[in-house]
């Protein structure tokens, strides 16, 4: 249980008024023994964690009222008392040296992981959140070059932190869609929402949101790392149950079952949060960005229309003139009326006066729409679809040549005896009608055709038409269908 021994009141110092005091004690306190400053030949003793602390009293403003000077009579005290509270409640920890009987102050680990939280969402820290999808690729990579299951499992590590990164940075946004709203509500200054716009746009967008969505795109690393799970999965079987025996040993809490694979639940996972970041994840970035430029450019536009405006100050005019006395305020609209009521006549030229024919205006559809790539079924349908078309498909020279081939050397043919030796065969015998047409004639091939009785029960078709199909050819028709008879495979068509 994590409300157990010590941890009992574990967020009790982060209530009542010094609580935003504690919380910069606790990121002081961070900073000093994990930052890059940190001194980590040493553990701080109490009288240095009350220096880190009442410097942090110094910064950080009490809430709830104004500041309360009777309970502790300066900064030293007060860090006393916040010292022994994060003591009690499970934050630090007091470790006693035996050969110098000196008390030491480390955070306990639940304390450190929740200080750390604190200290990045301070944003002090430099902290290359864009890094994971290449990392992901890396520890893969490495994986499959070693064989050590630590690349896999920082692979899966990394690979679940794009998630986290992802809906960071979007909550980031719409908080900061919200404080420019709010900013703009209670200000009103042009140059201060601008400022802040551009602030964000070069501080925050363009060192990692820029990045993110260009260089270390996730669909730009996708593809890679599809094709290096795929390398792993084909590993020799030994390679394989040799990492599955390792993954097993060493992450024993993924076992779901002994007949499931802990090696391919990892690279499955992997291969699905990259396609979840690439299809959801990163749309849903580019449209939370795009609604934050959008807002703040609507925000700007308005307060600089506004800032133009501030000498038609209507509502200003209207409150001074209910201020005036009735004489004054008469006298006042009197010398408006005045400068108001001037006439002014113009004469328009009879010959400037045209009448134009009125043009409808052309709606142009402006909107662009991203089609999803289609999934395996629909694929399947549309290659199912052109294949039958191919199959049911016949052109007028293939129609000719079989009637050609069924004449041989006579030029008279019932259609009773056309030979059918495959499906081409049969699908030119049930279109061999449409030889009788005048395109056909103009190629040179002219039928005579009587009709005859009805075909009824055949193998092939249960009822058909019966006709007798004759050639008449004349001189210079029987010389190209001599020609196409000795060499009909080269034919033009």
């Amino acid at each position: 249980m994590f409300f157990s021994d010590e941890r009992a009141q574990f967020f009790k110092p982060l209530t009542g008024k010094y609580r935003e005091q504690v919380v910069e004690c606790l990121r002081l306190l961070h900073e000093r023994l994990y930052s890059a400053q940190a001194d980590y030949g040493e553990s701080l003793k109490r009288d240095q964690v009350l220096d880190v602390f009442s410097e942090a009293l110094e910064r950080a403003p009490l809430l709830d009222g104004d500041e309360d000077n009777t309970r502790f009579r300066n900064n030293r005290e007060q860090a006393g008392w916040v010292l022994t509270l994060l003591v009690e409640h499970g934050w630090l920890k007091r470790d006693k040296d035996e050969a110098s009987f000196q008390s030491t102050y480390p955070f306990s680990r639940t304390g450190r992981l929740f200080t750390q939280t604190l200290a990045e969402i301070d944003g002090r820290s430099v902290r290359t959140r864009h890094r994971n999808t290449r990392n992901t690729l890396n520890a893969l990579s490495a994986f499959m070059d070693r064989g050590e299951v630590y690349d896999l499992l920082d692979a899966h590590e990394h690979s679940e932190r794009i998630i986290a990164d992802f809906t960071d940075i979007i909550a980031e946004l719409e908080e900061r869609k919200r404080e420019l709203v709010k900013e703009v509500e209670a200000q009103q200054l042009v140059q201060q929402a601008s400022d802040q716009f551009f602030e964000f746009m070069e501080k925050r967008f363009q060192p990692d949101v820029a990045i993110r969505m260009s260089a270390d795109s996730v669909e730009k690393h996708r593809d890679r790392i599809r094709h290096t799970i795929e390398k792993i999965k084909r590993k020799p079987r030994a390679w394989k149950t040799l990492a599955e025996q390792e993954l097993r040993r060493l992450a024993p809490d993924l076992v779901v079952s002994q007949d499931a694979s802990v090696l391919f639940q990892l690279l499955d996972s992997i291969d699905t949060r990259m396609r979840n970041a690439s299809e959801i994840m990163l749309p849903a970035l580019r449209r939370t960005l795009q609604g934050f430029t959008r807002r703040a450019d609507i925000i700007i536009r308005q307060l600089s229309y506004l800032h133009s405006q501030k000498h038609n100050d209507i509502v200003g005019l209207c409150q001074q003139l209910s201020e005036l006395d009735e004489t004054t305020y008469d006298q006042r609209l009197a010398q408006a009326g005045d400068a108001m009521a001037s006439l002014h006549l113009g004469l328009i030229d009879p010959a400037q006066v045209r009448l134009r024919e009125q043009r409808t205006k052309r709606l142009v559809n402006n909107r662009m729409v991203e089609l999803d790539e289609p999934d395996t079924a629909t694929r399947r349908e549309l290659a199912t679809q052109q294949l039958l078309e191919k199959a049911f498909n016949i052109n007028g020279g293939a129609l000719r040549d079989y009637l050609r081939e069924a004449l041989g050397a006579s030029r008279r043919i019932d259609n009773r005896d056309l030979p059918v030796n495959n499906a081409r065969d049969l699908l030119a015998m049930s279109h061999i009608i449409e030889l009788g047409s005048a395109d056909h004639a103009a190629a040179g091939l002219r039928l005579r055709i009587e009709p005859t009785e009805p075909i009824r029960d055949e193998h092939y078709f249960v009822h058909r038409d019966g006709f007798l199909l004759e050639l008449e050819l004349d001189d210079s028709a029987h010389t190209r269908s001599a020609h196409s008879a000795t060499a009909p495979a080269t034919r033009p068509e």
